[in-house]
């Protein structure tokens, strides 16, 4: 497929330069052409392996992928289309590392904007998702980018990019420094901070409390610093939005944290904290 693609890039480029009227639309043509045969393999790919009740739900087929290599290979689109910053290239499947995502961390963590886009981690109707490995530090974003093609989920490219608006403090600039400077974080909590944590008497009842700063640092979960996940099932994740809340998940053990932010007069604090662990 590699040298095909090759072959074809060539022919377009000699084909270009006996006509320079037409040489302003090469790049366009030869990006068409990339993306018409990376359609053709992820059609070709989606007869291979069979539909599996993973696939269903995205978050039952991603621990399934990360977890086991030999379905990670079946579930992959070779050649991978890898994009660094415009930069393409592609992984043929013989040079395929197993990637394990965030499954051997003990949680991984989800942002959303609203609490009601949480119920798209249940939506059994989704055709693409995108993996997030976010880099607060280098102000990096890797995507990781799922199709469902005929029920069966995909991964089709890889691309890499570089976070915008890096002087402002977007939320993810603010969470480098909040996870990484105590002192910082400490003036970037709420006081008296909410509080909603499970009732030990009764399992369908939760207690809400306010607590103060010292009992935030007893309790908080350990922050993720140098990288972060998210997992982008189409919800709002905007940089002009004024709410991020931060879901921390365990990976097969029952934990779950949720924290609140809200932006105020160009801050963005911690107003708000949910342990609703099993």
């Amino acid at each position: 497929m590699k040298r095909m693609i090759a072959g074809f890039v060539f022919l377009l480029l000699v084909l270009g330069s006996c006509n320079n009227k037409k040489s302003n639309n090469l790049p366009t043509r030869i990006s068409d052409s990339i993306h018409r045969l990376n359609e053709d393999s992820l059609a070709q790919a989606a007869k291979g392996p069979h539909q599996t009740n993973a696939d269903e739900l995205f978050n039952d087929f991603i621990y399934n992928f990360a977890s086991d290599p030999t379905i990670q290979r079946q579930r992959i689109v070779f050649p991978l289309l890898v994009d660094n910053g415009g930069k393409k290239s592609f992984i043929d499947a013989r040079h395929w590392k197993h990637d394990y995502l965030f499954i051997h961390q003990k949680i991984y963590t989800l942002i959303f904007d609203r609490q009601k886009d949480m119920d798209l981690v249940n939506d059994t109707s989704l055709k693409s998702v995108q993996v997030e490995w976010l880099y607060p530090k280098n102000k990096m974003v890797k995507h990781y980018n799922f199709k469902r093609v005929r029920g069966i989920w995909l991964l089709e490219s890889i691309n890499m990019s570089h976070m915008t608006n890096i002087e402002d403090e977007t939320f993810l600039n603010f969470y480098g420094r909040f996870s990484t400077d105590s002192l910082f974080q400490a003036q970037r909590v709420c006081q008296p901070l909410k509080f909603v944590t499970a009732n030990p008497d009764d399992d369908f009842s939760m207690i809400e409390a306010t607590i103060d700063v010292s009992q935030w640092f007893a309790f908080k979960p350990q922050l993720p610093v140098l990288q972060m996940s998210n997992i982008n099932y189409g919800q709002q994740n905007s940089d002009n939005s004024m709410q991020k809340i931060v879901a921390f998940k365990g990976v097969s053990n029952g934990f779950s944290n949720m924290l609140y932010f809200r932006k105020k007069a160009g801050k963005w604090k911690l107003y708000k904290f949910e342990d609703t662990s099993i």
